[in-house]
């Protein structure tokens, strides 16, 4: 049975990817901020017939994250998939911008993926074996106004995938990365629907993706060879 731990799964993204893993027999290990909506995930995952374990709590605290593989591998002896998806953004001017904000969208979606990878890695070394996922955004790639810090959090997952990637290769771990475009999440819920039709107007396929499809690309990336690995691979219907 394979072993998948997702972060930031109680909703969008996150959880879409749990319920595609959960078609394959997988016991997967779901974490995020919001015990409700976590724990109701979890029940649809276990309606596909998929183990899952659901923690509460925050993954940028070291002691978390540490406490969650440590558990993980208590009950199921090793990792396969371990994807960081947990972020959080923020709209708005740089200037407005302060050293709060600045330090929670860092710890979140970059810090958490230093506390994830820390915690699992030797056990995937020891075994030589693993997949390391990490969601990223096109905004890591080009940046975004209005958007710096999440910008700067992204293009910081980026560098971190690629750098983790030639260290790990020679343990036939693989380490990617996703840049996503528009996705239809929560995380866009600020827009307007006006805005919406015009942010899809710049896409070429002329719709953002949803959440179902990046959850498939995950999904078949996790399936490729461990050869593939160092890549930041854009799904953004051809936007950026």
């Amino acid at each position: 049975m394979n072993v998948a731990i997702i972060t930031g799964a109680s909703r969008g993204i996150g959880r879409a990817i749990a319920l595609t893993l959960a078609e394959n027999n997988t016991y997967i290990a779901i974490c995020g901020r919001h015990s409700d909506t976590l724990l109701s995930v979890a029940k649809e995952v276990r309606t596909k017939g998929s183990i899952c374990h659901a923690f509460t709590g925050d993954v940028s605290d070291y002691s978390f994250a540490k406490s969650m593989v440590d558990t993980v591998l208590a009950e199921a002896g090793h990792i396969d998939f371990l994807i960081n998806n947990a972020a959080v953004s923020k709209v708005g001017l740089f200037t407005d911008l302060t050293p709060d904000d600045w330090n929670e969208l860092i710890n979140t979606n970059l810090t958490s993926i230093y506390n994830t990878c820390h915690c699992a890695v030797p056990s995937m070394v020891s075994k030589k074996s693993g997949h390391i996922l990490n969601i990223s955004s096109v905004w890591g790639l080009v940046g975004a106004s209005c958007e710096v810090a999440y910008s700067a959090s992204k293009g910081a997952v980026c560098s971190f995938t690629k750098a983790l990637a030639k260290e790990l290769a020679p343990s036939n771990i693989s380490v990617n990365a996703i840049a996503f475009g528009a996705v239809d999440t929560e995380m866009n819920a600020q827009l307007t629907a006006e805005e919406k039709d015009a942010l899809c107007e710049e896409i070429p396929y002329g719709k953002m993706a949803t959440p179902e499809e990046a959850a498939t690309c995950v999904s078949k990336i996790l399936s490729m060879p461990s050869y593939l690995t160092g890549e930041v691979i854009k799904f953004d219907g051809g936007w950026i």
